[in-house]
């Protein structure tokens, strides 16, 4: 049976507030788990800290993505010994390599494979700005040359990056439906146009809520054709803290992170729970005309 994942990131537990009150690395977790998530996102480059994360969260029948930033092919070879020894749902790798040409990103896509396929861990390729992946042509490039690549959509950073004029029009959805095809995991954020992350019950912000929404209901809807029985689809939430998040004149946030990093779980559960009980074993031609 198919699986859904709803994940807390721990950067998006940063609050970074004028008056420097933070929680305590136990007081994230707790809240991680008393809140209902089913794990966190973790940075592996740093092996205690991930030790002690993922201690926490196997205490507690939770799990976790193994996040990585590498800037080399060998820079992937630590992180998966770490995912080796403490256990990962994936490897979401951010490439924080900006390579001017499609050719000069090969090395590294097939380095980085190549590793995770040897170690038997499944690898997802982040959409990101300021990443191998920030720009949305050129990443539709690498699916031309890799058609396999599994990739965590962050489909935020595309809205921003392209400047996606209202209404969206069907050329800039084909586009992103091409993403999404690719996607094995998503990061929840909301955009618009102009800004990365919008707050979710401003009303000004309805229409780019339901736009990510039926993005997201068009990927689980794709992915559950494509997916084994028994494989998992992870959503992060990945409310991030400023200057992703938007601040008033006195430094603080015009909206609570955490509520709705919650409201976003619901949000996602509810979705999954709806493509679920729609979804038939229609070919995916026809799960994208139903999308």
């Amino acid at each position: 049976m198919q699986t859904f994942r709803v994940y807390q990131s721990l950067w998006a537990m940063e609050r970074r507030r004028p008056d420097g009150q933070e929680w305590t690395l136990e007081q994230k977790l707790a809240m991680i788990r008393d809140a209902g998530f089913d794990g966190a996102g973790v940075r592996f480059f740093d092996y205690q800290y991930a030790r002690a994360v993922t201690g926490f969260l196997r205490e507690h029948g939770m799990t976790w993505q193994a996040q990585c930033y590498p800037q080399s092919v060998d820079d992937l070879k630590p992180i998966i010994e770490h995912v080796q020894d403490l256990g990962a749902d994936h490897i979401n790798l951010q490439a924080d390599v900006r390579p001017y040409t499609l050719r000069e990103c090969i090395p590294y896509i097939e380095g980085w494979q190549r590793l995770a396929d040897d170690a038997g861990i499944a690898l997802h390729i982040e959409t990101h700005r300021d990443r191998m992946t920030t720009d949305l042509f050129f990443t539709l490039h690498l699916l031309d040359r890799f058609p396999a690549l599994k990739l965590t959509a962050d489909l935020s950073h595309y809205v921003v990056g392209r400047e996606f004029a209202w209404p969206i029009d069907e050329t800039n959805h084909a586009l992103m439906r091409r993403i999404i095809d690719n996607a094995w995991g998503f990061h929840g954020r909301v955009a618009s146009r102009e800004q990365i992350q919008l707050q979710l019950d401003f009303p000004q912000n309805r229409k780019w809520v339901d736009l990510f929404m039926g993005w997201w209901e068009y990927g689980f809807k794709t992915w559950m054709a494509r997916a084994g029985e028994d494989a998992a689809l992870s959503f992060l939430c990945e409310l991030g803290p400023p200057e992703y998040a938007m601040t008033g004149a006195d430094g603080y946030e015009l909206s609570d992170r955490w509520i709705e990093a919650q409201q976003m779980m619901r949000m996602a559960r509810e979705l999954w729970q709806r493509c679920a009980h729609e979804f038939s074993a229609a070919p995916v031609t026809e799960v994208r005309k139903r999308a």
